[in-house]
């Protein structure tokens, strides 16, 4: 089972609450693989303090091209949706930062004057931490296509045992990207004004995706009550609440969340687990139910 931790907005408390999902996860005698997917800011490795095992740079292949050999035609630059390649007085121009490594160029170029080329990205470490596998991407500093790296984290998952998805923070590319193979997604959030507009979106988004989904709010007694109105409205289960608690700042403080530590936490997440997986079934079965009426 994969399970996708996201939020709509960062500073919500995603990597806290991914982080201890896990080591519940492994407290309950299941294996765990934790994927930090928010490879321009990983984190997780912080609270694990894993072992490092194994680093691979990750690379993607972008177009160069043989000048000498091309005639300028332009079938490269009109297949391009990124815009990547260009003509100007017959002559192609490449740029790398909007390339996202598709490969139709080298496809279609019909005098076969373009040809690949690995450019690095980042890479992909793994270690273990007190029974977690974790397996992060670091995006390169000044690189932008962190989709293609986020796959290669999510390639490493392994098939067995629990996944745990740490997901990027908000609703584009990448946070698709990151969930888009995962079983449930859990959506973290705060309730101050700006954690429920951007909750909507994260909604928005699974709901687009067809992804069983429920909330955790975070800091749930310092702010008003309009993100659990909008979970009223919306059907949207509120799986767990974690209160304003001086005792998690202060262990935050030292680079501690574990909040397991304390025994009404770690009941909490333990349920919540649970939740997930009986939350799972019955919102795939409601999917599938749509989908025979819809035929």
């Amino acid at each position: 089972m994969k399970i996708a931790v996201a939020s709509g907005k960062g500073g919500t408390g995603k990597t806290t609450v991914a982080v201890n999902l896990a080591r519940t996860i492994v407290s309950l005698g299941q294996p765990v693989t934790l994927l930090d997917c928010d490879v321009e800011e990983p984190n997780c490795h912080l609270f694990l303090q894993p072992e490092i095992t194994g680093s691979q740079p990750v690379t993607v292949p972008q177009p160069e091209v043989l000048q000498e050999c091309c005639d300028g035609c332009g079938v490269c630059a009109n297949v391009c949706e990124y815009r990547a390649l260009t003509v100007m007085m017959g002559r192609v121009l490449v740029f790398g930062e909007l390339c996202h490594g598709c490969g139709a160029c080298f496809m279609l170029c019909p005098r076969k004057t373009i040809v690949e080329k690995a450019h690095p990205v980042g890479s992909v470490e793994e270690g273990l931490s007190r029974g977690i596998r974790l397996v992060q991407g670091r995006l390169d500093v000044g690189q932008v296509m962190s989709p293609a790296l986020i796959r290669q984290v999510r390639a490493r998952a392994g098939s067995g045992g629990v996944c745990i998805i740490d997901s990027p923070p908000g609703t584009s590319c990448p946070v698709v990207e990151s969930i888009r193979e995962a079983d449930f997604v859990l959506l973290v959030t705060e309730p101050t004004p700006f954690g429920l507009n951007d909750l909507s979106l994260a909604v928005e988004m699974s709901r687009a995706l067809a992804k069983p989904f429920a909330v955790a709010v975070n800091r749930c007694d310092a702010g008003n009550e309009e993100v659990r109105s909008y979970c009223e409205r919306e059907g949207i289960e509120i799986l767990f609440s974690i209160r304003d608690d001086r005792r998690i700042a202060e262990s935050y403080a030292r680079g501690d969340i574990d909040l397991l530590k304390f025994p009404e936490y770690r009941k909490m997440f333990a349920q919540g687990y649970r939740r997930i997986t009986g939350l799972k079934e019955s919102q795939e079965g409601k999917v599938q139910e749509k989908q025979v009426h819809a035929v």
